[in-house]
């Protein structure tokens, strides 16, 4: 099943407004958003069909539980951004293309683009036009609300993805269907501008001019910024996939502490194919880790041709146990593969593509017996390591120190570029590579819910934050200003807590590690308004039960870097 967000820049037109608007809080520094219903008499937002309220959302009726959700995101959103223009985005239910196994969920765009105003970085270069009145500091556009955003009706009569539906909780439990206040978030993303106003399909730009998003967007092809492109490289790099990454710096930064540690093949031995190979995760199995798992490759052997799938028995069972199998992909399921491994005796699996490449997704399945770490590799990787099997192969499976899934090697976030342009997705989204799963990709992901994640450091790179933000009134922090206090009390035998301040809105991953560098508890991981903040830890895993007594450590990561500080545990 593929649901699809769609993208579109609306044009300036005669607007009809409707009376209803929804404000967000006057929160200290934020900026107050409105939701302008476009909705006509008994559809969209003032759809009276009854309902029960769900999730959090106190709705009776499907259009006040949809303005509910609008509400939310207004709040989100407000609470993150600055701007003394209030933000206006005109939103409206209208049916949109669905079928039973893709759906466009919603659009969104900035009514109008504006460049060389006051206070503008970058002269000759376009900007969103919430982000202009910003930066402005006056409405550029009087009249004429800043996003125009268009959500699905269809998804509602179930026709849609199989009957799936729109759900208005705020509590994340959508279960199989589609929780409508990330989508809203995304969309609403858009029209403040995450995407480019340049025409992606000839790399034309918009009235000769670039957008400030352009000025971002880099190719690692050919090692220049869309700005410094001819139209004729701009088309070719919105198609060159794995090679357009952002790199503006604080969205660098943040990406090092939210994304995910790039699994790897760390071969020790023998010397001629040493190094450090490529790898994917799977869903199962325990976790990778930077320390990692050393050990050397046995390729497993099931006697059935083709032999070394592994899809029954291993028959080289006291040659694989207590060492690293390497299994062929195909034929079977991968948990399949790796239950035979294991009860065989294995510490860990390498799982060898069967076509050219890396698996171009995860190792997908679910099985909670499953005790031993499993990774992919590429076909060509996997025939170098059998290549070699006779001299003996020494391998680690890792985590990369510091290079994260979805960036290049470089650190800087990959941008959705498939091979074939998608009009409507294609560089105006985090690519779909990205782990943990982000706002910003093209694609609806049921771990999504109310954070914006990286999207407010893009915010950041093009202009929305600057100087210094407003903490509480009569107190300020210079922005990207970090404090993290010592564990209190410490040591100890109950629980601690840690009191920490953070001078700028964003997102914030604040956990207990053990001294290997694995994660042992979270006690935070999305968004935070600036100012000071405490979080406890009771002494418990993830998994609610008992970390062991030793040493632990509280790391808080941000956009400005990743602090710790030392608690111990006792009996």
């Amino acid at each position: 099943m593929t649901i699809l967000d769609r993208f579109r820049s609306s044009g300036v037109a005669s607007l009809l407004f409707a009376l209803l608007l929804i404000v967000a809080p006057g929160l200290a520094g934020a900026a107050t958003i409105t939701i302008v219903n476009n909705d006509g008499a008994g559809e969209g937002f003032n759809d009276g069909t009854p309902v029960s309220p769900v999730g959090g959302n106190p709705g009776t009726t499907r259009g006040q539980q949809r303005l509910n959700v609008f509400q939310e995101a207004a709040n989100i959103w407000g609470a993150i951004l600055t701007s003394t223009v209030t933000i206006q985005v005109r939103a409206q239910f209208n049916n949109q293309f669905c079928d039973a196994s893709s759906a466009v969920l919603g659009s969104a765009g900035p009514l109008t683009y504006h460049s060389d105003f006051a206070n503008a970085e970058f002269t000759s270069t376009w900007y969103h036009q919430a982000l202009a009145n910003r930066l402005a500091e006056t409405d550029l556009s009087s009249g004429l609300p800043d996003i125009n955003a268009t959500f699905n009706s269809q998804l509602d009569t179930g026709v849609c993805l199989g009957g799936l539906t729109w759900y208005y909780g705020f509590d994340g439990l959508e279960g199989a269907n589609i929780e409508l206040l990330p989508v809203v978030l995304h969309e609403i993303g858009h029209g403040l501008g995450f995407s480019t106003p340049t025409n992606k399909a000839n790399g034309a730009y918009l009235s000769g001019q670039p957008g400030v998003y352009d000025r971002f967007l880099f190719d690692n092809t050919v090692s220049l910024h869309w700005h410094e492109m001819t139209a004729t490289q701009r088309a070719a790099s919105a198609i060159n996939t794995g090679n357009l990454v952002w790199d503006g710096a604080a969205a660098v930064a943040a990406a090092a502490i939210y994304l995910d540690g790039r699994p790897r093949m760390l071969v020790n031995s023998p010397a001629g194919i040493a190094g450090s190979y490529p790898a994917v995760s799977a869903t199962f199995g325990a976790a990778v880790t930077v320390g990692g798992l050393t050990g050397n490759l046995v390729l497993a052997d099931d006697g059935v041709a083709p032999e070394n799938d592994i899809c029954s028995a291993v028959v080289n069972g006291g040659a694989v146990s207590g060492n690293i199998a390497l299994i062929d992909r195909g034929n079977c399921t991968f948990v399949a593969k790796v239950q035979f491994a294991q009860a065989a005796g294995a510490t860990g699996v390498i799982i060898a593509n069967n076509v050219p490449g890396l698996p171009t997704t995860n190792l997908g399945g679910t099985d909670p017996s499953i005790t031993i770490p499993v990774i992919g590799i590429s076909q060509e990787d996997g025939t170098t390591l059998k290549a070699n099997l006779g001299t003996g192969v020494n391998v680690t499976i890792s985590l990369h120190p510091t290079q994260k899934i979805g960036t290049d090697n470089s650190g800087r976030p990959l941008m959705y570029a498939p091979a074939v342009l998608e009009g409507g997705s294609s560089v105006s989204h985090w690519d779909v590579s990205l782990a943990p799963n982000a706002l910003m990709e093209p694609f609806i992901n049921n771990d999504l819910h109310n954070t914006v994640d990286l999207a407010r450091d893009l915010m950041e790179d093009i202009g929305w934050f600057n100087g210094i933000v407003s903490v509480t009134p009569g107190q300020t922090v210079a922005a990207g200003t970090m404090f993290v206090g010592g564990a209190t009390p410490n040591p100890t035998r109950q629980g601690t807590s840690v009191t920490f301040r953070i001078g700028q809105p964003e997102f914030v991953r604040l956990a207990i590690v053990d001294v290997n560098g694995r994660r042992v508890r979270t006690l935070h991981e999305g968004m935070l308004l600036s100012g000071e903040h405490t979080r406890s830890w009771d002494g418990r895993t993830d998994r609610s039960g008992d970390a062991a007594p030793g040493v632990y450590f509280i790391t808080l990561g941000t956009s400005t870097g990743v602090t710790t500080r030392r608690v111990a545990l006792m009996n």
